[in-house]
Parts: C-alpha cells; structure tokens; sequence
C-alpha cells in the first residue's frame, strides 16, 4: 500500500510470525523496528527481550 508506514503493532506482528516459521533474525530485525517505534524505553526493552538476538545465542565452536 503506497504511502502506508508500518506500525508498531504490524512489526510485532510480523516479528511474531517470523520467529513462528523459524525465521528468528527476521524476527529481531522486526521487533528491532518494532522498539524503535515505541516511546517507553522498559516495553522497548521487553520487546527486544522477547526476541533476542540470535547471534549472541550460538555457542563457540
């Protein structure tokens, strides 16, 4: 849709689709935007909490 700007509940929502089909960067990048969009600095900081960053999450080989 030309002109629309994504929300912060749509980023979530895509965040929680991508991390659903197994997709978990996508879904960091996703709620990265999402708690961007927020004010609140503490549900900015759940929000990334609820995705985190799959790279820090790989064990050292």
């Amino acid at each position: 849709m030309p002109g629309h700007t994504l929300t912060r509940a749509e980023f979530l929502e895509a965040a929680h689709e991508m991390a659903h089909t197994g997709r978990p960067f996508l879904a960091r990048l996703l709620a990265e935007e999402a708690a961007s969009l927020t004010s609140d600095p503490d549900e900015a900081a759940r929000i990334l909490r609820h995705f985190p960053n799959p790279a820090r999450l790989r064990s050292e080989d």
